[in-house]
């Protein structure tokens, strides 16, 4: 069954439950993912799907930073149901340890050696992390591997 079946499966669900939340966010999701299928003029591989869902994510957290600023914490509640809504069709995040041997192995496999390689190395990750980690977060980790190999070849004279 694809990502977008199983949303589509949930939604129906939902509004025979009345589940007026679920509903609304998953239309929404419905909704973003149809206006992606006709940007690209073909219908959405489950991976496009993803980023849609991961999109969707990242556009509460904000949301939810905005409204908790502003101390409209009911508004912020809201976002944050609709977070845990879409996150249930997101696979399991990878955890800071399994993010830290990825980010390594990826920078081993492109022979990074240091902060020029970024770029290089993000490439490779982020197919691997996608939906499964934010983006800040890898760049910030291999941007840490990155340095700690820079300095390691700087003491042995490279």
């Amino acid at each position: 069954m694809t990502l977008a079946q199983q949303i589509q499966a949930s939604l129906t669900e939902a509004i025979r439950s009345q589940d007026a939340l679920r509903r609304d966010t998953l239309r929404m999701v419905s909704s973003d993912a149809y206006n992606a299928e006709k940007a690209a003029r073909r219908p959405l591989t489950d991976d496009e799907y993803l980023a849609v869902l991961t999109r969707a994510v990242k556009t509460r957290r904000e949301s939810v930073d905005a409204y908790d600023a502003a101390g409209r914490t009911d508004l912020a509640d809201r976002e944050r149901a609709e977070i845990a809504i879409v996150s249930e069709f997101l696979p399991q995040p990878l955890s800071e340890d399994e993010l830290r041997v990825m980010v390594a192995a990826a920078a081993d496999e492109v022979g990074a050696s240091s902060a020029r390689d970024l770029g290089r190395v993000m490439s490779a990750l982020t197919p691997r992390t996608r939906g499964r980690a934010d983006g800040k977060v890898v760049a910030g980790l291999v941007a840490q591997e990155l340095a700690r190999r820079d300095v390691a070849g700087h003491e042995h004279g490279t």
